[in-house]
């Protein structure tokens, strides 16, 4: 146990993308339901909190992060106990969307801020991508919300937050297999810059990495 969390300790971006992977797994069997809900926002409560540690090891500035989980916390939980309320879910969606655009700044600086590629860098990578994957997610169902109709399925689905992030996934990885479509301007024009991101994400850090990679060997040939 003892290695356990000393291995936690290092790689604690594993931690985030583990607990990520498992609401995923967890949605379709809990969000229909008031008591899966609560549970869910609970996962939620957690993912944020690591989050904000993982933050921590990154060079950018951790109260800014607990200043944006702490109303995100609050509200989900709200918006859990209490659905169909407009304004919570909107409360809700708007400080979780900051908070994870934050945290996705804060895991690309630390993956530019080091010369060496370790193994919690190679997990704050994928840490990243899921991070900025749920940030749009959100940014989906504010949209839907303030735009009924904005995106097919999404209103009728029996837990909107779960097809808004099968979108986001399916939009940001460029797979677009997505029978989730947008359905106004509106709901393009975020979809389009969904796609710009995902796109821009993968060529830079794809980039970081090999550059990183590349001057290691090149070092070690000259030692």
């Amino acid at each position: 146990m003892r290695g356990i969390a000393d291995w936690i300790r290092r790689v604690p971006s594993a931690m985030l993308v583990f607990a990520q992977l498992v609401s995923i797994l967890l949605y379709p069997f809990l969000g229909g339901h008031l008591f899966g809900r609560i549970v869910l926002a609970v996962i939620s409560v957690v993912i944020v909190l690591i989050a904000v540690w993982v933050v921590r090891r990154t060079p950018t500035l951790t109260w800014v992060a607990a200043t944006l989980a702490a109303p995100a916390l609050v509200f989900g939980v709200v918006d859990a106990v209490t659905p169909g309320v407009m304004w919570t879910t909107v409360v809700a969606g708007v400080f979780h969307v900051l908070f994870y655009f934050y945290v996705t700044w804060s895991l690309v600086a630390y993956l530019f801020h080091d010369v060496q590629v370790t193994l919690d860098e190679l997990f704050a990578t994928l840490a990243a991508f899921t991070v900025v994957v749920w940030a749009f997610g959100y940014l989906f169902l504010l949209t839907e919300t303030f735009w009924p109709g904005s995106f097919t399925l999404i209103a009728d689905s029996g837990n909107s937050f779960f097809s808004a992030l099968f979108l986001s996934v399916t939009t940001l990885t460029s797979v677009g297999l997505s029978d989730i479509v947008p359905a106004s301007d509106q709901g393009r024009a975020i979809m389009m810059i969904g796609e710009i991101v995902g796109l821009f994400y993968m060529a830079i850090i794809v980039s970081r990495i090999i550059s990183i990679s590349v001057a290691v060997a090149n070092r070690r040939r000259r030692d």
